[in-house]
């Protein structure tokens, strides 16, 4: 088997980017197969990274390429296996790349159209569709703008393990084909379907070229030694999810802690309010009673009064209540 494999950023971009006739004719044929327009001309705007590739501190080797009409497309092979922000990450990328248009001067209608172009080797969306386009829509579905062609920002994922690698090879559509030579390529011809197509696919033919030019001894160390880095990279980029969950831990015990002790400061409000309403029961009943008391004794002296030959008139001068009042309590 051969060292050059594809899923390799450093290869992906090495084929389909360094600045020669073999390799712009690699990657037009690799727009068109995905992107399904035809590609008469692009120009990698960063192709100098793979001159530079004895310098390079970091892995990530995407593919900045611009058609004759200006559009801008961000390509990518991503090699990592979890879903954890990629696509959050990609989403920026997007973003970043559309926003990095020079419009001083300019109408926004002059803006162009801006794609990130993402291979990826695990599966991300729950549907069968290898290659999907995702643009700006509502949540009912509908497109932002009702013409395409004004739906200048997209992502376009191709998720590569969902092609049937058993599948007969003149079953294959083109874009199937192209994906089981990149995940195959390394095989070389022991492969049987590569094998076949390196013998009559004009298109595999002119990628298996390129391959070749890599596949040799002493491109294994520079491929092995960039696949290092991607290994440090992911591994530093797992600790710094790792330290954010954790972070995210922390700050959810915070809160529950809290939250537990707003509950505890809500039930002791609450037994505080009850302890409060039966402090006022408590008194409103001793009021009550005092009052029966009270109005016992008026009672009970009006009564002794009337017994000792008082009269009414001067009963109600002396308990500041009326006749009426005062006949009623002897009656009683």
């Amino acid at each position: 088997m051969r060292s050059a494999n594809l899923l390799n950023d450093f290869a992906f971009k090495y084929v389909f980017g360094e600045d020669c006739k073999e390799a712009n004719d690699a990657l037009k044929s690799l727009l068109t197969v995905f992107l399904k327009r035809k590609v008469n001309h692009v120009v990698v705007k960063n192709s100098e990274m793979v001159k530079d590739y004895t310098k390079m501190k970091s892995p990530r080797l995407d593919l900045l390429v611009e058609f004759d009409d200006q559009t801008t497309v961000d390509l990518e092979m991503q090699l990592r296996q979890t879903k954890d922000n990629l696509l959050n990450r990609f989403n920026y990328y997007l973003a970043r790349l559309h926003g990095s248009q020079d419009m001083e001067g300019k109408s926004y209608s002059q803006l162009k159209e801006t794609i990130v172009m993402v291979f990826f080797n695990l599966i991300i969306a729950d549907d069968d569709d290898i290659c999907s386009l995702y643009t700006m829509r509502k949540y009912s579905g509908i497109p932002l703008v009702k013409d395409e062609k004004e739906d200048r920002m997209k992502l376009m994922t191709i998720e590569m393990p969902k092609v049937d690698l058993n599948k007969p090879l003149e079953d294959m559509n083109e874009q199937e084909k192209m994906i089981y030579y990149f995940l195959n390529c390394h095989k070389g011809l022991d492969d049987s379907k590569i094998k076949v197509m390196i013998e009559s696919d004009g298109m595999i033919q002119m990628l298996e070229k390129r391959v070749e030019t890599i596949s040799d001894d002493r491109w294994k160390k520079i491929i092995e030694d960039f696949q290092k880095l991607h290994e440090n990279e992911e591994r530093i980029e797992l600790q710094h999810e790792l330290e954010e969950a954790q972070r995210q831990m922390k700050e959810a015990r915070k809160d529950k802690e809290e939250a537990r002790k707003d509950k505890e400061e809500a039930r002791k409000d609450k037994e505080e309010a009850r302890k409060e309403k039966e402090e006022a029961h408590k008194e409103k009943e001793e009021a009550r009673k005092a009052i029966l008391e009270a109005d016992k004794k008026v009672k009970q002296m009006v009564c002794k009064m009337y017994e000792d030959g008082f009269t009414l008139e001067q009963i109600s001068a002396y308990c500041s209540l009326n006749v009426d009042e005062i006949e009623l309590l002897t009656k009683s």
